[in-house]
């Protein structure tokens, strides 16, 4: 029998592998949840770099949040992680929910995103 962690990975990559398919060179704005934070990064896979990223301990936002594991944090990481991307000169990215569904905060992530300028 498979473990959690096993199923989760295999979800993700699951995921991946579709995304690959129809991202067209763009950037992908890859998410994970944990229990008590939430963590997005831009993530350029033919360079294989990070160009943005934003998370609940970020300084700026863990002083401003009440905890890191709501709807309301996921919304001040998802439009931090926009502006930043924007600075950075990225506006198309394909949406990477990873092993997650796309439900609670990972969909206030996205939204929030949306509005901060991106595109997906």
């Amino acid at each position: 029998m498979a473990s959690t962690k096993d199923k989760m990975v295999r979800r993700a990559s699951r995921v991946r592998r579709q995304l690959k398919s129809v991202a067209n060179g763009r950037p992908r704005l890859s998410v994970h949840r944990s229990s008590k934070n939430i963590y997005a990064q831009i993530i350029d896979d033919v360079a294989g770099k990070t160009l943005a990223s934003a998370s609940t301990l970020d300084t700026g936002l863990r002083s401003s949040l009440k905890t890191g594991a709501d709807t309301a944090a996921a919304a001040a990481v998802g439009k931090l992680v926009a502006e930043r991307a924007v600075a950075a000169g990225v506006k198309d990215v394909v949406f990477d929910r990873g092993a997650f569904i796309y439900h609670g905060r990972v969909k206030a992530l996205a939204d929030a995103a949306r509005e901060g300028g991106l595109n997906f």
